[in-house]
């Protein structure tokens, strides 16, 4: 593992990430992990809305923190909750969920281990 220090405000947001309705700030945390773990500063992107697919994720651990606005899941067997700035929310693996809105000026920051991880479609 690396010594890693990222200043976000130099790193770019993508639009190519897990789902079309976010973008994407890498923290460099993979890089500096090899592969052990991925930190994002997610944000909403501008002019979509979130879609509510249901999958899950084969990963060893998610957290979700939101640090601005508001967004909310539905979670199999936990229903729906709306996480607000301040909410901080452990998706054990394999859980079902989906998102069902967000507001324009949502950002999250987001840990997931391991790094490179598996999303898949879930039926409704």
């Amino acid at each position: 593992m690396k010594f890693s220090v990222q200043h976000a405000k130099d790193a770019p947001f993508v639009h190519n990430g897990l789902r079309q309705y976010f973008d994407y700030r890498d923290l460099g945390i993979m890089e500096a992990t090899d592969g052990k773990a991925v930190m994002h500063l997610i944000r909403a992107h501008e002019g979509t809305n979130a879609t509510g697919e249901w999958h899950r994720h084969e990963i060893q651990m998610q957290l979700v923190y939101v640090l601005k606005g508001w967004a909310i899941f539905e979670y199999e067997g936990h229903g729906q909750h709306k996480l607000e700035a301040g909410t901080c929310v452990h998706q054990p693996p394999g859980i079902r969920h989906r998102e069902i809105a967000h507001s324009e000026d949502l950002e999250i920051l987001e840990i997931v281990l391991p790094g490179n991880f598996e999303t898949i479609a879930m039926p409704d």
